[in-house]
Order: C-alpha cells, then structure tokens, then sequence
C-alpha cells in the first residue's frame, strides 16, 4: 500500500535526503511553494499541494494547506468506520506523515532593522496547524519537526512498525514546537504593547545540555538558554578548556558576570558560593587581581574568577597556582591559554563583557508557583545622594564608597562590605542581622578596616551597626537610609566623626 507524507518545512536541512528515503520506502510525497521547488529540483518526485486540493493557493501563500482534503486525511483515525465512510465519500486519501516547521519568525526578530509587517508575514498559520493535527492523530500518523529525527524515523519505518513510544514522543516534540513558537509570537506582541506582566505569564528555553546533577547528585537538572539571549550571556561563552560545567558552576559564573559588569576599569572579581569573596579595581589587571586575591586568600581556593581585561601571561602563571574551577575572560593570549591549559581541571570561558547587564525578568519557582521581577539594574548617581552627616566623605572615601556599593548589590543579604584603596576587605554575607554581618566582615579585614568604609544593602533599624563599625575605625559608611530610626544612626555617626552617605536605594538580595 502506497503511503503518504505532506512535506511543508521553512528548515529544509537534510530535507532531499529524508523525502528520497520516503520514496524508497513506498510513500508519495505532496508539498507546498518553496519546499516543492527544492525537492523538485533535485529530482524528488513531489506532487503539489494543489493536486490534492483542487484549490490553488491564495493571499500570497497565507492559504494552502487550510483545506479538508489535508486535514481530513490527517485527523482520520484507521478503523473508525464513520470516518472511513466519510473519507472515501469526500475522495479524500490518507496523509500517514506529515513533515514540517514553520516560518523563522525567532530568527526574523532578532535581525536587526525588521519591520513590525516582515514578522507578521512570519508568523505561521497552516504549518501549526498541521503540526497539531497530525500530534493529535499520532497513532495514525507521524509528526515530524526536528531534522534530527529523520534517521531514526526512516530506521523505524524500514521495519514497517513505529512503537508508541516514538508516536508519543515524535507528537510532545511537535506540540512543543508550535507551543515555543506561539510563546515568542505573544511576548512580541506583549512587549509592543508595553505588557510587562500580562495575565499569562509564558516564558520558553532551549535547552543547551543535560547536567549530571544539580546543586546535589540526587538532584536531576538540566540547563537551558533564552532563544534571544544577550551578548553578555553564559549560553554565549566559549568554552576553551576543561571539561562540562556543572550546575554550580553556572550559578557561580553568572553571580561573577552579575559583579564584574558593574566596573569600567580594570577589574576582577573571586567569587564562592555565588558571593564575591574578594573585587579588586585597578589601573592595570594585575593590580586588579592582586588586590582581589588579597581580599581573601583562603575563600578563593575552589572558587571562579572573572576579569574584564584580557589574560596575559603573566596573570596566568599566578592563576595556576591557585586551584580555580573557572576563569571567565574576554580573551587570554596565547601563551596564557597554553599556561592554564596545563592544568587539567580548571575551566576557561571567553564572552563579551558589557557594562551593566540589560535589564531582564529573574524567575524564581515556587511549589506550584512562579515569582517574576525585574532583575536588580538599579544604580546610584550622584544626584540620588544625600549626606546626613556633620562630616562629608573625602574624595578618597566618596571613591570607595562608590566601590563598595557596587559590590554589596552583588552579596546575599543580610550585607555588609567594607573596602579600602578600590579593595574589598570584608564581606558579611547572608547574616540573620546586620551587625552579625558587619562583625564577620570586620574580623577578616583585621587591622584594615581602621580607615576603611563600609556598605550595608539595607538601612539600620538601629544604630548597633554604627557602634560596631565604629570601634572597628571606620571613617565612612553608605546605606540606604529611610529607617524611622535613620536619627539615631546619624547621631552615631557624628558622634565618632564618620561620614555617612544615603542613597535612597536598597539591594536586598535573598
């Protein structure tokens, strides 16, 4: 018995190929506009849709396969005797495959200088519908998306039985992909309209690659990226050297690309556990990574380190006597590639870095649930300030300050930074209070912070934090403000001499 396959597809990757196995198998082949041209010029033997319809196609192709001879020989089920019945009264043939994807509107969309009216033309009317179709029919009839799919299709179909776990799996597959496809059609539309948070919330990833566990090996996780990820992405980063990254791997890389994007100059920044444990700025890189180092030299061992210059040689040999699961650079020279490349477990990735990331929505899953906001792009100007203080920052001061802020953001609340010459050195991290924070970050930085400056991501409820930081010799401090309580913590302030600059501005970070 002679089958059929409708090919209709805007990927015709392997498309010749896979029609000629069809052929070779018994089945006739009917097809549409461009993918009929395509196979007939290669010599596959493919009638036109038209045939079968007896109805041209119209509206500049919007309409050609919205027939009932199509999706009748598509949705009838074998051995249903009504349908039967109604096929043959209606001369309709059975359709057993049908072979399609659909016009590249993700891929016209992210071109640059597209009208509104080009992806409108984009977006596909029959290829859905003949998707779902045929996904809904699936013991009757193969759905097929995924140019990946046709060897084993034609493996399957070779020995005359396709088992139900490849129906079911071929149908997921296609009702996966118009249902992507509608998701990036609607958040256009959605954004057009100035929609941020419509009523429905649908968000859709590709993946990239299976991790072999998440945070714990009894977790399953995968990871997967956005079909319209920014420049300064993780799914964009070159791996050059070490093997796959792992699930905490990612997370810590992101929380350093979350940090070094935040500084213009040369900048590196150690990161555990997705906290900094050391950022240093400095004129040149080593400088920069020499105070980070610094920071903290016993947290860094294990940790990721991110730089917003170019890795030399130099760089590298201190790198490599250091054990660091990754190193994130823009570039490394090639005699530093070759340095790092000795160590065998060591990860190097390379992407783009940006000044700030754009804004985008972080999500977060809750049982049964999904919370949805705009990630943290918030950052002070100069304006925003305010000095509540008798005494004003020096221009040194006002410079850390400046520096410490940016790291704070960055650092799980409760927390409280303290920094000197472009340095952190302290860090109080995810503290049930604040001066439990501030107590953890004057212990590391020791006699240092006589003279260093201290960030806190939120207000004082209380002027605890201040006496703390003030036996500790501190000169400066940034936060917040806006406590009912702000008075006290000023009076504190003034009455050890230290600055203290509000922003008006929290960076809880949980």
């Amino acid at each position: 018995m002679t089958r059929r396959a409708l090919i209709s597809v805007s990927n015709k990757e392997h498309i010749v190929e896979f029609a000629q196995a069809l052929i070779d198998l018994n089945f006739e082949i009917i097809s549409t506009g461009g993918t009929l041209k395509a196979l007939q010029a290669e010599g596959i033997l493919a009638r036109p849709i038209e045939d079968v319809t007896n109805f041209p196609e119209i509206l500049n192709g919007r309409v050609k396969t919205l027939h009932p001879k199509i999706h009748g020989g598509i949705l009838a089920e074998t051995g249903n005797d009504q349908h039967e019945e109604l096929l043959e009264d209606h001369d309709i043939e059975k359709i057993h495959l049908v072979v399609a994807n659909l016009y590249p509107f993700s891929e016209v969309l992210m071109q640059s200088n597209v009208t509104h009216e080009e992806l409108v033309e984009n977006i596909d009317i029959g290829g859905p519908s003949l998707l779902r179709a045929a996904a809904k029919n699936y013991i009757n009839v193969l759905p097929v998306v995924d140019p990946n799919d046709y060897p084993q299709i034609i493996e399957a179909l070779k020995h005359k039985s396709v088992d139900l776990k490849l129906r079911q799996q071929l149908a997921a597959k296609a009702f996966r992909h118009t249902a992507q496809y509608d998701v990036v059609i609607s958040n256009y539309f959605s954004k057009r309209v100035h929609e941020t948070f419509p009523e429905i919330y649908s968000v859709t990833y590709k993946k990239v690659q299976t991790l072999r566990y998440g945070e714990n090996p009894h977790q399953e996780a995968a990871f997967y990226k956005e079909l319209k990820a920014p420049a300064m992405s993780l799914t964009h980063a070159k791996q050059l050297h070490g093997k796959a990254l792992s699930y905490n791997n990612i997370q810590d890389a992101q929380a350093a690309l979350d940090v070094i994007s935040m500084y213009e100059a040369p900048a590196v920044v150690a990161i555990k556990h997705m906290n900094p444990c050391g950022i240093g700025v400095g004129e040149h890189i080593h400088d920069a990574f020499k105070k980070a180092y610094e920071a903290d030299p016993i947290s860094i061992f294990g940790g990721i380190i991110a730089c917003n210059r170019k890795i030399d040689l130099d760089l590298a040999e201190q790198l490599s006597d250091i054990f660091l699961e990754i190193v994130i650079a823009p570039d490394f020279t090639t005699s530093a590639l070759k340095k790092l490349r000795d160590k065998q477990n060591i990860r190097l990735l390379t992407l783009p870095f940006l000044q700030q990331l754009p804004i985008f929505h972080e999500l977060r899953s809750i049982n049964g649930g999904l919370l949805v906001q705009a990630n943290d792009h918030g950052s002070i100007e100069q304006c925003q300030l305010t000095y509540p203080t008798q005494r004003k920052p020096t221009d040194e001061e006002f410079s850390d300050l400046m520096f410490s802020w940016k790291a704070v953001k960055h650092v799980k609340s409760n927390a409280i930074v303290l920094a000197k010459d472009q340095q952190t050195i302290g860090i109080g991290a995810g503290q049930m209070n604040r001066v439990g924070a501030a107590e953890i970050a004057i212990k590391q930085a020791g006699m240092k912070a006589k003279g260093a400056v201290l960030a806190s991501d939120a207000f004082f409820p209380m002027p605890d934090t201040v006496e703390t930081a003030a036996k500790a010799g501190i000169t400066a401090i940034i936060q917040p403000g806006g406590s009912k309580r702000d008075q006290a913590s000023i009076d504190e302030c003034n009455k050890h001499r230290i600055a203290m600059v509000f922003t008006n501005m929290r960076h809880f970070n949980h």
